[in-house]
């Protein structure tokens, strides 16, 4: 039982008031009402159907995703929240994150959530400046950022999360800092600052718009990442930051390659079972399958060939040292069978590496991607 990794448990949440041009998740611009209760019952029976991969773990995080999760109704909260405690044991303090925009947020609902148990909220402001909301099909101005920011805040939550984005279109150094400063001025534990990109099957991929080039973009990371820091806040991640003491648990569980149950529309799972196999589930996209029943999409076990890649592409967004016996813990796999890569990665200058652990170098986090190409399945 100790060679599993720590489980956690992630719920999807669909729809969104409208669909911003940039976005590639999934999520369905809401025709009507949501359909709260009945949503809930879906993601319960989901969640039943998933219990036997689990081995009656513990979970240590939940975090609620979407679309827009705060267009359910506290009441739904409440129903979906007392039924995961009734089939999952929860870690005693364990975090439970909800994903905020701030164009859905009242008062009352956010005490609501609290009382159904969340204790973390990340809000999507992406940038105050109210043009570039208009750019990005954002519902809210940046004055509803501040009250949600605020609201957060005065919740006493145990923590809460900005969303923001650099190299927005037609973004200039000096607003992207901006935008940096107006977060950090509201004292938030957690920030997100990630970088605008291009998804396919998107809107702006269609049409797309003029963004900042290479040189203006490490201009904006390399001043952005110094405000963070005098500020206070420690990189952990490649677009997290947070105060000491205030990282996101539950995506540190992914980044580790822990486990996660995944349900709801579209939501992904990774379950290690008692003999070592990995499990990989999908589930169906579209709220009308997943609500007619059809919860289950895909599931297969990951190939020992493929299990050396996926335990880098995670571990190596972080920054921390990587223990180099959970390797061998988490994937089941000798260390010699990628001993190759390693010293390769050793003599590229990626990695620095001790008796204990392996550390991603400055050079390698530049060159991530050809770090992690040492790795991939031939």
């Amino acid at each position: 039982m100790s060679n599993r990794p720590p489980l956690s448990l992630y719920i999807h949440i669909p729809w969104c008031v409208q669909k911003c041009p940039y976005c590639d998740f999934n999520s369905h611009a809401l025709k009507g009402e949501v359909p709260h209760e009945e949503y809930v019952r879906h993601l319960l029976a989901d969640l039943d159907n998933d219990l036997p991969l689990t081995g009656g773990r513990e979970v240590g995080t939940i975090f609620i995703g979407g679309g827009t999760p705060s267009l359910l109704s506290s009441e739904a909260m409440m129903l979906l929240m007392d039924g995961v405690r009734a089939r999952l044991p929860l870690a005693p303090g364990a975090e439970i994150t909800m994903e905020a925009n701030p164009g859905t947020v009242e008062a009352d609902r956010f005490s609501g959530y609290q009382r159904a148990g969340i204790n973390r909220i990340s809000i999507g402001v992406q940038s105050f400046s109210p043009e570039k909301l208009q750019r990005l099909g954002r519902i809210h101005g940046p004055e509803e950022a501040v009250r949600a920011a605020h609201l957060a805040a005065d919740l006493g939550l145990r923590s809460f999360n900005l969303d923001l984005m650099h190299g927005l279109p037609d973004q200039t150094l000096e607003e992207a800092l901006d935008d940096l400063r107006q977060a950090i001025a509201l004292n938030p534990p957690h920030l997100s600052w990630y970088q605008l990109t291009i998804e396919p099957n998107t809107l702006f991929s269609s049409r797309p718009p003029v963004l900042p080039d290479d040189d203006a973009l490490w201009d904006i990371f390399e001043q952005g990442d110094q405000l963070l820091t005098a500020a206070g806040y420690q990189q952990y991640e490649t677009s997290a930051y947070a105060k000491p003491g205030y990282r996101c648990e539950h995506n540190l569980n992914y980044w580790r390659f822990g486990d996660y149950l995944g349900i709801g529309c579209g939501a992904h799972g990774k379950l290690t079972q008692e003999d070592g196999r990995i499990i990989r589930t999908t589930k169906t996209r579209h709220p009308r399958g997943f609500m007619a029943g059809k919860y289950l999409d895909r599931q297969h076990e990951v190939e020992a060939s493929e299990k050396p890649f996926e335990f880098f592409m995670n571990r190596f967004r972080l920054l921390e040292a990587a223990p180099r016996e959970e390797f061998a813990r988490y994937t089941g796999l000798d260390e010699s069978v990628i001993r190759p890569q390693i010293n390769q990665a050793l003599e590229k200058g990626y990695l620095t590496e001790t008796p204990e652990h392996w550390q991603i170098t400055q050079k390698g986090k530049l060159f991530l991607n050809s770090l992690l190409e040492l790795f991939l399945a031939e």
